[in-house]
């Protein structure tokens, strides 16, 4: 048997070395890595797109951006460099969905809290009420940690536009309702490289679950 081995070592040799890598193959095809799409105006609820990007089929990213936090940093695209994060639009004053949104990201918040690679992004749809100290007040009450999520203020068109036209969260139907109030459910999941990779409805407990379970294959994909 040793002898028969011995004359025909190579070929056993290669013999187990295809078997590896059909092993291999046959596994990877019927366990396909999960991978979260990558998402462009095209792809989106043309009634969530504003006109001028609805037709964008490609290489879509979040516009740079510069706001004030509720400690009164001016926070940008920096801050989020290398970040994946969820983006949302509030208002304080709101007594509808935005409780339950401020609610399900806190459930987002405490799930990543010590993993700074994940980040949060609120921005104030009423800038002109939602100063930093208002700001700052609700972000005590609510429990928001500062190194892990920004709720921000700033130049209203500047809000609104990057609300309609990067995060695709709401359509206008004309330039008039351009800065018409955004009052939108929809939390937004950014890459590292400033792309989006899903919406999730903010009110809803199994979308904030998915959204935490999508987070978690993000951060593989990243790494």
């Amino acid at each position: 048997m040793l002898q028969i081995f011995k004359k025909y070592r190579i070929f056993f040799f290669t013999m187990l070395g295809f078997g590896i890598i059909f092993l291999t193959i046959s596994y990877q095809l019927l366990n396909p890595k999960k991978s979260l799409p990558i998402m462009n105006p095209s792809d989106v609820n043309p009634e969530m797109v504003d006109s001028t990007v609805q037709y964008k089929s490609k290489n879509h990213i979040i516009d740079d951006f510069s706001f004030t936090n509720q400690n009164g940093k001016t926070i940008t695209q920096k801050d989020y460099e290398g970040k994946i994060y969820v983006a949302d639009f509030f208002f304080t004053t709101c007594q509808s969905i935005c409780p339950k949104m401020t609610a399900n990201l806190l459930d987002v918040q405490k799930a990543f809290l010590n993993n700074p690679k994940v980040m949060l992004l609120s921005h104030s749809v009423t800038p002109d009420i939602d100063n930093v100290a208002v700001l700052k007040k609700y972000a005590i009450e609510k429990g928001v940690v500062d190194s892990k999520w920004n709720l921000v203020t700033g130049d209203k068109k500047a809000i609104y536009g990057i609300a309609r036209k990067s995060y695709l969260a709401v359509k206008t139907s004309s330039t008039a309702e351009m800065y018409d109030m955004v009052h939108t459910e929809n939390f937004i999941l950014v890459d590292t490289k400033k792309r989006i990779r899903g919406f999730y409805d903010g009110t809803k407990p199994d979308d904030i679950q998915k959204l935490i379970t999508d987070i978690n294959l993000l951060l593989t994909e990243e790494n």
